[in-house]
């Protein structure tokens, strides 16, 4: 197995849960990566991660064009509660550079379900055809939309709005979270559902979060691939600094005044120790937070919730914290 592309690092094998080791040697160990080969548009048609429960059917789906991209709107079946539908909007990940908005449709489709809610999936710019701050633009312009038209066009409750998503969506659902009180009406957002998210862009095997190091030959997203993914979302390095691409890096009179969080984290994720991090960060500041570490499962590993118990039990809690949170507003 250890001349296989993807083959798990003697590193890690030994930490991982030997569900998931199963599955990857399998499925996932035979695959290139797409940060060892050239550079082509088509690598975004590989397989996405394999193991993903199926979509659900919800009352409608319809996608939607805005200026720069679209949105994919799930909308429950059954008639819309009297003040309209709380409103979840999921970002996808894949290093703001690989995913489509086909990426989240099952766990978008089940919060659609069980939460009685919207649930928005985002189509944002990919780089390195558009480099950062597009991806925040347009995470930025479907707020904004669903803000202005939603209780319209949508018979959404604007009152509840939830944001959230993985790994660069992550990211940009933390951006999301930071920008809504600073917008001109202040838009309010009750909710941040952040799963494995990228809080740091400045951060490096050097420092300052050991996970880096410790976890820099882990299986899917190596420090290779994170690089690889810096590289063309942020052409111009000076921009990693900017809050709205590292989070972390928000000053405290802005972080304070972000919604509740739900932080949900991988103990073997390169991004592990920068997630918790930022909770605590935010925790230390006053918002409520709650950090969950899933021990012994990798970085892409809710993807996977169709086939791995060990998957499901992270969709799961993330499910249940946006529940959690809907009901107390």
């Amino acid at each position: 197995m250890t001349d296989l592309p993807q083959a798990i690092h003697p590193d890690v094998i030994n930490r991982l849960r030997p569900e998931y080791v199963k599955f990857h040697n399998e499925h996932i160990a035979p695959r290139i990566p797409p940060h060892t080969i050239p550079w082509d548009p088509a690598i975004r048609n590989a397989p996405a991660i394999p193991g993903g429960s199926p979509v659900q059917k919800v009352g409608s789906v319809r996608d939607i064009l805005l200026d720069n991209h679209k949105i994919r709107v799930f909308t429950p079946s059954g008639s819309p509660p009297e003040k309209g539908w709380p409103v979840y909007i999921d970002i996808h990940g894949g290093g703001w550079t690989l995913g489509s908005i086909e990426t989240q449709n099952a766990f978008a489709s089940r919060q659609c379900n069980e939460q009685k809610c919207i649930a928005i999936s985002v189509d944002y710019r990919l780089a390195p055809e558009h480099p950062y701050p597009a991806a925040v633009d347009d995470a930025v312009a479907t707020l904004l939309w669903v803000h202005q038209n939603g209780k319209d066009e949508l018979s959404a409750d604007i009152t509840r709005i939830a944001v959230g998503g993985s790994s660069s969506g992550g990211n940009l659902a933390a951006v999301l979270a930071l920008k809504a009180p600073q917008m001109n009406p202040p838009v309010s957002i009750v909710f941040q559902l952040l799963m494995v998210p990228v809080c740091d862009n400045t951060a490096t095997i050097e420092g300052p979060y050991p996970s880096w190091k410790e976890c820099q030959n882990t299986v899917w997203l190596s420090s290779g691939r994170m690089l690889w993914f810096h590289d063309y979302y942020f052409p111009n390095k000076e921009d990693c600094i900017k809050w709205d691409a590292s989070p972390m890096l928000a000053p405290d009179e802005i972080l304070a005044k972000v919604a509740p969080a739900y932080v949900g984290i991988m103990e073997l994720d390169i991004l592990r120790d920068e997630g918790i991090a930022y909770g605590e960060r935010m925790r230390n500041l006053g918002v409520p937070v709650e950090i969950k570490v899933h021990n012994g499962v990798p970085h892409q590993i809710m993807g996977m919730d169709g086939v791995l118990d060990c998957a499901k039990e992270v969709s799961d809690d993330a499910t249940r914290a946006l529940g959690e949170a809907f009901k107390k507003y």
